[in-house]
């Protein structure tokens, strides 16, 4: 006797003497009349359970078109599918499906079975744990745990992740951030648009033009939502998202990206410490002393600022512009605000170094958006988590194909979605 049916069998010595196994299985399976467990075969050697199912003689069923019940059965059709593994055995389950022929609409069609989806490999359960796997590993390892081809498992996701994103309501969404991240080589991009009250990924598309705004609008009101309602927009201080989101969300404010605005400041700073090496070799291999912020440096490292801002370097002027406007993000009181902003602008743009002075210009064309956050402190911080994790999916080779089986996963990771499935 094959170990698998051994536990079965101890398993059934607690049910009450009239039931067996295939009555176990009826239960676990929650199987409902007309369907009864007809037999089931234990193969050892492949570590492997075939459970068949059968139906009553003489049932009769629904029709799946016009739902008119008490039909007669016209033929059947042979179909197996992959059932959760019984402790180390793959378990499969077999059953003659019938062909109803509808008295009243006349089609005939195959029944749906309540243990599965049309015409697909898994039973619902196997559905359930692909999901929950794929949730918080690769689909690479998914595969190899469940002995399947990727493909399958590509195949589950694609239909429960696009079906419970059709049935979200976004009618409460009010403040919305939106920042692009590469996907692949040759300058491919996906915009992410984020919920940021609830930290959920609400939209993802390919692309990173204007256009991606239109398609998250039409894909808000799909969902419940409305574009009146959208109080606050955060992002980049990219021109195609600003007119975009000016043009298809007129209502909205928009805050410019603190995270970017100090990228742009960092890298300006960068610039000038590039430039200056011909003239200073102790510049050498310190780009990340100037780019961290100075509480995060070791003790070698400030020693090593302390020595070079005594040098009296350009990069050292530079980075001076940088911890300055640090302090702009600490106020609340948008008056006190701006003037702090004018002040920088003005030393910035008269300093005399290039980058610096590009810089300030840029905060200059960008001067309400930037100014807004003192206001809304709002911020795409969330969307940075975001971003992180998908270059580190890249990184990893975890078998992100295409864009498509990319934006599956951010929404499966970071949508927040609920799905109705069997546990």
């Amino acid at each position: 006797m094959g170990k698998g049916q051994s536990l079965i069998i101890s398993l059934v010595e607690l049910l009450p003497v009239t039931q067996s196994q295939e009555d176990l299985l009826k239960l676990a399976l929650t199987l409902q009349d007309p369907w009864y467990v007809k037999s089931i075969e234990f193969n050892n050697a492949e570590k492997r359970i075939d459970i068949n199912i059968d139906f009553v003689a003489g049932s009769r069923f629904e029709c799946v078109l016009c739902k008119t019940p008490n039909n007669s059965i016209h033929d059947t059709k042979n179909r197996v599918w992959r059932h959760l593994n019984f402790f180390q055995f793959k378990t499969y389950i077999h059953a003659r499906v019938p062909r109803t022929k509808c008295q009243k609409c006349g089609s005939i069609r195959l029944i749906d079975v309540p243990w599965a989806r049309r015409s697909v490999h898994f039973t619902l359960l196997m559905d359930s744990m692909i999901l929950l796997l794929a949730q918080n590993m690769p689909v690479m390892a998914v595969a190899e745990i469940i002995g399947e081809h990727d493909t399958r498992i590509w195949r589950v996701l694609s239909h429960y992740i696009p079906e419970s994103r059709s049935k979200e309501d976004h009618s409460n969404v009010k403040r919305v951030g939106v920042d692009e991240t590469s996907c692949a080589k040759n300058h491919k991009y996906v915009s992410l648009f984020v919920d940021l009250d609830n930290n959920k990924v609400l939209y993802v598309c390919e692309g990173k033009d204007a256009s991606v705004i239109s398609s998250f609008k039409e894909d808000l009101e799909n969902h419940n939502g409305a574009s009146k309602n959208i109080d606050m927009f955060c992002s980049d201080m990219s021109p195609a998202f600003i007119s975009g989101i000016t043009e298809q969300f007129p209502e909205s404010s928009l805050t410019f990206d603190k995270f970017h605005v100090v990228k742009m400041v960092n890298e300006a700073v960068d610039q000038v410490r590039r430039e200056e090496p011909h003239h200073n070799a102790e510049l050498k291999n310190t780009r990340y002393i100037w780019l961290r912020n100075p509480n995060k440096l070791s003790l070698a490292e400030k020693e090593k600022l302390g020595s070079l801002k005594d040098m009296n370097l350009m990069t050292s002027k530079a980075y001076n512009f940088k911890l300055s406007l640090k302090d702009f993000w600490t106020y609340n009181d948008k008056l006190l605000a701006e003037d702090f902003l004018k002040n920088w602008y003005y030393w910035a743009s008269h300093s005399q170094i290039d980058p610096i002075i590009d810089a300030a210009k840029t905060i200059k064309r960008h001067w309400t958006g930037i100014i807004n956050y003192v206001d809304t402190k709002i911020s795409n911080g969330v969307l940075e988590g975001i971003n992180s994790m998908v270059q580190s999916a890249k990184s990893s080779a975890r078998g992100f194909r295409t864009t498509k089986n990319l934006i599956l996963i951010i929404y499966l990771r970071l949508g927040k979605i609920q799905f109705n499935l069997p546990t």
